[in-house]
């Protein structure tokens, strides 16, 4: 997968088109075959927790939940503007490049 952990995405489509954000965790589901991001401060669900103890009170916690990895594009760290991801051999290295200014992402 091109996306990784600690690159700053720009959301695509749903709730959250055109916010921006820093990728906290990639996942990927088995079953479905596909991957999923989870980006810091966005598309947020909100999750009921009961109490566990006598005398304590509930309580709703608001969560980043996962999105599909093709709804997001990594921000290039020059122009700032959303681009692709492609790699380039370096010696025995291969490395990510933006597509946009062909500015190295790692």
């Amino acid at each position: 997968m091109k996306i990784k952990t600690g690159d700053n995405v720009k959301v695509l489509s749903g709730k959250d088109r055109g916010k921006t954000g820093k990728v906290i965790q990639t996942l990927f589901h088995e079953q479905k075959q596909r991957w999923f991001v989870v980006v810091e401060g966005l598309n947020m669900m909100k999750r009921h927790m009961r109490p566990r103890q006598r005398g304590e009170k509930g309580q709703v916690l608001e969560l980043s939940s996962p999105m599909d990895a093709s709804n997001v594009m990594v921000i290039d760290p020059t122009s700032k503007k959303p681009t692709r991801v492609g790699y380039k051999q370096e010696g025995s290295s291969k490395k990510r490049i933006a597509t946009v200014s062909g500015e190295y992402l790692d």
